[in-house]
């Protein structure tokens, strides 16, 4: 690759070559009327993914390697430095795109003359199901409602944003971990204006691998961090942290990973110390065992705006489907014994 290209999608990943060959790596290659560049950022995986990477020749694919792991910021961060497009996309390994995300979000932007931009998201089972959707908030509103909470969802995986302006941000804050997205957003939307695609361009897979599932790290601790750290536009605005919203987020996780003692705590400490009346049944329930995918996505259809009349489904996850059932497959046949 000779021309600088449009965009560079940065891919962090460790340990997850079957969701990332799946997921992320034909999402960012399949990208149509745009030229990208693919950076991979190995966070210290120890399974078969360097290999993997190395037998790739696509020449729009490059990797970074960490021999051991910095975390998904330093990740993010060191696909940044290394980036040579004009714009910037990130992309969890676990996620999928829309063949024409990129291309939309581009156009929206430089219609808008924006400097960053989101759109509207999925959620998706673990087998390319879809589940729902949500839609893009209000770009005039977006600088104020981040103070309160993160409304941009798919999380990294949605936004794309000028790398110079991402680089004068500072990136992301590597003190951070689950929430790394979220402050960054709200930097972003300090220096610079934003643009929404309408379009439904981002499947957040829904799995047991997710980092709110696995990571036992108290997040309300990042959530103290990050208070602090924007407390004067917080004040200068009046707009504070919805922490109600916040603990029933992380509960509903501590509860689908099957956590139902941690998940009841958060759930009461909401009831009491945020003064959230749906903290107390919340709790209970969690004890007594009901279903989290019934809480969670109760809680989402309460507390975020649906996306309307997009007619269900996006056609572009069947994609993904097929191309999950050919990643399955050919990973058993690899591992399967030979006959003697």
């Amino acid at each position: 690759m000779t021309s600088r290209p449009d965009v560079t999608v940065v891919i962090p990943t460790r340990d997850r070559w079957t969701l990332l060959a799946s997921a992320a790596l034909p999402a960012a290659l399949g990208q149509e009327d745009v030229d990208v560049e693919v950076v991979v950022v190995d966070d210290g995986s120890s399974d078969e993914t360097p290999e993997r990477l190395a037998e790739l020749t696509d020449p729009r694919l490059r990797t970074v390697r960490h021999a051991e792991s910095r975390g998904v910021a330093r990740a993010r961060n060191a696909g940044i430095a290394t980036a040579r497009g004009e714009w910037l996309a990130f992309l969890d390994d676990d996620d999928v795109w829309s063949p024409r995300k990129l291309r939309l979000q581009l156009d929206a932007a430089l219609a808008a003359g924006a400097s960053f931009v989101y759109g509207g998201a999925a959620a998706v089972a673990e087998d390319r199901s879809w589940l729902y959707s949500l839609a893009p908030t209000d770009p005039a509103e977006l600088a104020t409602t981040l103070l309160s909470r993160n409304v941009l969802w798919g999380g990294c995986s949605n936004v794309v944003a000028r790398t110079e302006l991402v680089r004068q941000a500072g990136g992301f804050d590597e003190e951070l971990f689950q929430l790394a997205d979220w402050d960054l957003w709200i930097r972003l939307t300090q220096a610079a204006p934003a643009a929404a695609c309408p379009d439904v361009v981002v499947g957040c897979i829904v799995h047991s691998g997710s980092m709110l599932l696995t990571s036992e790290e108290d997040v309300l601790d990042e959530l103290r961090y990050l208070e602090e750290k924007h407390r004067r536009t917080s004040e200068a605005t009046g707009v504070r942290v919805d922490r109600a919203l916040f603990r029933r987020w992380v509960a509903s996780g501590h509860l689908r990973a099957g956590r139902r003692a941690r998940a009841a705590r958060i759930f009461l400490a909401g009831a009491v110390r945020d003064h959230d009346p749906a903290g107390m049944p919340r709790a209970v329930a969690a004890l007594l065992g009901e279903r989290a995918s019934g809480s969670i996505r109760s809680t989402l259809r309460r507390s975020q705006r649906r996306l309307g009349d997009r007619g269900g489904e996006p056609p572009w996850l069947a994609l993904y489907r097929d191309t999950a059932e050919r990643t399955a497959s050919a990973t058993s046949t690899a591992s399967s014994p030979t006959d003697a």
